[in-house]
Formats: structure tokens, sequence, C-alpha cells
């Protein structure tokens, strides 16, 4: 059986150590702290009473009310089952012979990629660099490839692409004929996504597919909802028949146009995390981290490298004996050991973890 690569596996967790859900604290995925919005809730309830109907396969009522709150003409979109479902339908619809992903980032990307036997070249983020992408990747583009994939804010790091980089590598892989993906999923917890984003030139760039999903803003995981947004047609045609219909269930289609109605909640996450985040990362360098600045709503840390193997390899561990669940890194490409990620969460969760931290250095500092 395949090695589930991410966080959110509470399902693992419990079904090893005999906790509940309701006794487990969950970092490791990285959703909004406030939760789904009730209304969101009520909407996905009241949609139960038409499941003995098959769901709308062209999410009709749904593409009208994105692409009006997007700006863009409805026949843009694309939908699936969760992000990943469109990754992988899009890697199946465009079959690349070679690509090119960031290294660290979201692994899904690679597996997609592979799964259509395509080459994966790797361009390397540095620490050094504070994992920051830069101009040097707009010369790996003149490689004879037919995709990239590009995370914004990335994952795990948190970094954005400097808006005028990210501008010129859509443009030079326009030139190039490169299908460009960017994934956008954190970037409403970003401080001006308006800036960052790149969908405005889906006006001008034809070989541009932006990805973003209702899972980590409106904290609908399991309801599985996302999106793209293409210029093409004939690229969202291949895509629709990369997988079989019906992948985006009733209930997720009737949640998601309730959510696009939630500006107020998210406007209200978005206050939270800004302070916590800034407050959370001070208190892990306190404890003596290395803390990467990030714009999401997930901090990347390092921890101090001790003689004794046994102090990074059985950090989840004891977390975990709190009821604190975090994301190890170790398994993405291109970063090292001892790396992990948090979701900020609310201040008295927030609060929680760093007492779980303290009590955990504590007992360290007693070995010594």
């Amino acid at each position: 059986m395949t090695e589930f690569q991410h966080g959110g596996d509470l399902y693992t967790i419990m079904e090893k150590g005999g906790r509940t859900e309701g006794e487990l604290l969950d970092f490791s995925a990285n959703i909004n702290p406030l939760g789904m919005p009730e209304r969101v809730r009520a909407a996905a309830a009241s949609a139960l009473a038409f499941c003995d109907h098959y769901p709308d396969p062209k999410c009709r009522a749904l593409a009208r009310a994105l692409a009006e709150k997007e700006r863009i003409p409805q026949e843009y979109l694309v939908f699936g089952n969760g992000a990943a479902d469109l990754i992988f339908r899009i890697a199946a619809a465009l079959r690349p012979r070679k690509a090119l992903v960031t290294a660290p980032t979201f692994s899904e990307y690679e597996n997609a990629l592979k799964s259509v036997q395509c080459q994966v070249l790797h361009y390397a983020l540095e620490k050094e660099k504070d994992f920051q992408l830069d101009e040097a990747f707009l010369a790996c583009l003149d490689e004879p490839l037919d995709m990239v994939f590009l995370c914004n804010p990335n994952n795990p790091t948190g970094q954005l692409i400097p808006p005028d980089l990210l501008e010129r590598i859509a443009e030079k892989c326009e030139e190039k004929e490169i299908f460009l993906v960017v994934d956008e999923c954190f970037i409403d917890f970003v401080k001006e996504p308006q800036v960052c984003t790149v969908k405005d030139l889906l006006f001008q760039c034809r070989y541009l597919f932006v990805l973003r999903a209702f899972t980590k803003n409106y904290g609908m995981a399991g309801l599985r909802l996302g999106y793209g947004m293409c210029a093409r047609p004939d690229v969202l045609r291949l895509m629709r028949e990369a997988g079989p219909p019906w992948n985006v269930s009733l209930v997720a289609q009737k949640a998601g146009i309730q959510a696009l109605q939630e500006d107020d909640y998210l406007q209200k996450a978005r206050d939270l995390i800004f302070v916590q985040r800034e407050k959370l990362r001070q208190q892990l360098i306190g404890l003596g981290y290395w803390v990467l600045e990030a714009a999401a709503n997930y901090l990347l840390f390092q921890l101090r490298q001790l003689e004794d193997p046994a102090y990074i390899d059985e950090f989840t561990s004891d977390l975990l004996e709190d009821g604190i669940l975090i994301r190890d890194c170790s398994n993405y490409e291109g970063i090292g050991r001892g790396y992990f990620r948090i979701a900020v969460r609310t201040e008295e969760e927030n609060q929680r973890l760093v007492e779980a931290l303290i009590r955990r250095e504590r007992r360290w500092q007693k070995q010594l």
C-alpha cells in the first residue's frame, strides 16, 4: 500500500493510538483555523435531501457564481474533487514528456507527472536564500519543457514568488509554449492576494492554468472541491474527459455556492492569521528553532541539530503524546532532516502547541 504523504491523516493516528478525533489537535493540515462557516455547513446539510439525484456534471450553478466572483468567463472554469484531482487530470490531459518542479514543493505535482511517464526535473530552492524562487529560474525555461508547476505561496515554505518575476515566467512559458500551472490554493491567506495572483494574465496567456480550491480557505477539506482557470476550452475539455464524470458531489457544489458569499468570514480568518502567524513565529524562534518568515497560514521550521538523533527522530511522537499532530517534512524532495511545518491556528490552540514544545525542550535540556 502506498504511504500517505500529507498532513491531516487523523485516521491512521486514531487507528494506531486509540485516540478519538476530538482528542487530537491537528497542526499538520493548513486549514482555516475558524473551520467551516456555519452557513456553508447548513448548505451542505440541506443538499442531502436531493442526493437521490446525480450532481450536475458541469457544475453550472457553481460555475455561474464563481465566474462572477472571479470576474472571468464561465467557460474558463473546470471543477474537481479537490485540487489534487485537477493536478492529475491536467497531467493526464496534456501528457507532458518533460516537466519542471521546484524542490521542495507539494508532492502531488511530481506524482501526477510520473503517472503519465513524464520526466521530472527539479529546481532546488536553497535554505541560504530562504527557499525563495529567484531569477535564475528563468534560464531553466530554455530547456525543452512541456510543463512547469509552481506553488504560490509555496508549500511547505510559505514563500511568495515576486509578482514581477512570476509575470516574466508566465510570459516566457507563453513564448516557449510551456504549459505553466500555478497553484494558488493558499492565496487567500496572503496580505495582498490581488497583487500576487496571476489570474489576470489568463486573458493574455493561453499556456497558463491557475489552480485553486475551497479546501483551505473555507475549511472544506472533507467535501473535496477544487477549481481551475484557463483560457483554453480545448484543455479544459480534455481535463474533463481525463477522469470519470460526476467528480464533484451535489453536496460539495451547494456548499461551494454558499462559501462564495462568506467574505466576512474569510476576512476574519485572515485578520486572525496575520496576528497569530508572527506571534507564533517569534515563540518558535525563542525556543531556538530556525523559522522561515512566511506569507501563508503555516510556518516551516528546523530544530536545533543536537548530537542525539532521537531529539529529531522522536519529535512528532513526543508531541503526539500531548495529542498534537504536526507535519514532518523529511519526505519532501530537496529538504533536509529536522524540518517541520505547522499550521497557524487560534491563539488558544497555538499556545497549547507552544506549551507542549516548551515541556519537550525542558526534558531534553535535562538530558544534555
